[in-house]
């Protein structure tokens, strides 16, 4: 079974969210994504300055398998980018929630993030899938 944190929010696309002490929102993909996925071996980000849109495709990640797009939870710039895993992208498939990490947002509105799952809501959904 995939590792589910209780302390994220998650979307149904497999992205998962983080609320920083800053009020700033990371965003990664979960556990259970990287699994389905396979063997990392690119990562493509937002820019640093960018505007991201809530439910719009803010990056891509490809595996051996497929590629798919990262959408983003909240609405707001891009203040960092994980720059590691433009060298490492297989970080993504050993340490998803925290090494793994791909961008972070000072969100314009905290509250879009209502609408997305708690650990449990994102547990049904992927017992759901199979």
């Amino acid at each position: 079974m995939s590792e589910i944190r209780n302390e994220l929010k998650y979307l149904p696309s497999h992205e998962w969210a983080r609320v920083e002490s800053d009020g700033t929102v990371t965003v990664g993909i979960s556990d259970h994504a990287q699994d389905s996925l396979g063997d990392v071996v690119f990562v493509e980000l937002p820019e640093v300055g960018s505007q991201v849109s809530k439910g719009e495709e803010a990056g891509v990640v490809e595996s051996v398998k497929a590629a798919s797009d990262i959408y983003s939870p909240v609405s707001g710039e891009v203040v960092a980018i994980n720059e590691n895993l433009e060298d490492s992208p297989e970080v993504v498939n050993e340490s998803s929630y925290d090494d793994g990490w791909f961008f972070r947002v000072k969100p314009d509105d905290l509250s879009e993030l209502d609408d997305a799952l708690d650990a449990e809501g994102y547990r049904s959904a992927i017992e759901d899938e199979s």
